[in-house]
């Protein structure tokens, strides 16, 4: 069952990761009015926010574009960075929106960041079941008790789907002080506008369906423990 699962989320991703870099090749095509590349515009709203403390870099891959808190850098593909386009635009802008929500101290950024540490234990955590019982699957309840398994698992999935929900707020906040100020600073037209928003509705796509998938396997793992799995 929980392979079913894993492959239908896979097939799923991939399918809306497809459709979300057709469109930005699609908005990637018609160039800016205003002629600001990626770069220039995550500058220029760094600046209209008062934040002078964060770097706009280039960096290499395709859709690789984030913010990084540590070192207060907003890194930007090169497609993006040189893009003078739509989708180049509301890249750069969504990523800058993370800049600020740090500056402002936005609290569902700062919730994130602090479950980071947790996240990550968790993923330990669980590569180490998950090669114990494929690869000595036999010899987990010699190991480990399943039930006492289940429950590490139960454990890790909820951070895993509470990380998962909690950066939904904060990408769609992201993408909505993007929108907000491409459209009031004259940045892009209604047009261009209305490119850039629909690039960033497919983005977030990307973590609904991350999110869902997280609740759906932990919901699995639940139901398995309590004895709801045949």
């Amino acid at each position: 069952m929980i392979l079913i699962i894993g492959i239908f989320f896979m097939l799923l991703s991939w399918m809306i990761s497809s459709r979300l870099k057709s469109k930005f090749k699609k908005y990637s095509q018609t160039p800016l009015q205003s002629g600001l590349s990626g770069a220039e515009v995550a500058k220029l709203m760094l600046a209209d926010s008062g934040i002078h403390d964060v770097k706009v870099i280039s960096v290499q891959g395709e859709l690789t574009d984030h913010y990084n808190p540590g070192n207060k850098t907003i890194n930007l593909s090169e497609a993006v960075y040189h893009g003078r386009n739509a989708a180049a635009t509301a890249v750069a802008a969504h990523e800058t929106g993370h800049a600020v929500q740090h500056a402002k101290a936005y609290s569902m950024l700062e919730l994130r960041s602090a479950l980071v540490p947790m996240q990550n234990v968790s993923a330990k955590v669980m590569n180490v079941i998950f090669m114990m019982m494929i690869f000595g699957g036999f010899m987990l309840p010699t190991m480990i008790p399943w039930n006492l398994a289940l429950i590490i698992i139960i454990g890790c999935y909820s951070i895993f789907t509470l990380f998962a929900f909690i950066t939904l707020p904060v990408e769609f906040d992201a993408s909505k002080r993007a929108l907000n100020w491409i459209s009031e600073r004259g940045i892009v037209t209604s047009s261009e506008h209305s490119m850039a928003k629909d690039a960033l509705k497919w983005a977030a796509m990307t973590y609904v369906v991350a999110a869902i998938g997280a609740l759906v396997t932990l919901m699995y793992y639940v139901m398995m423990f309590m004895g709801g799995d045949d």
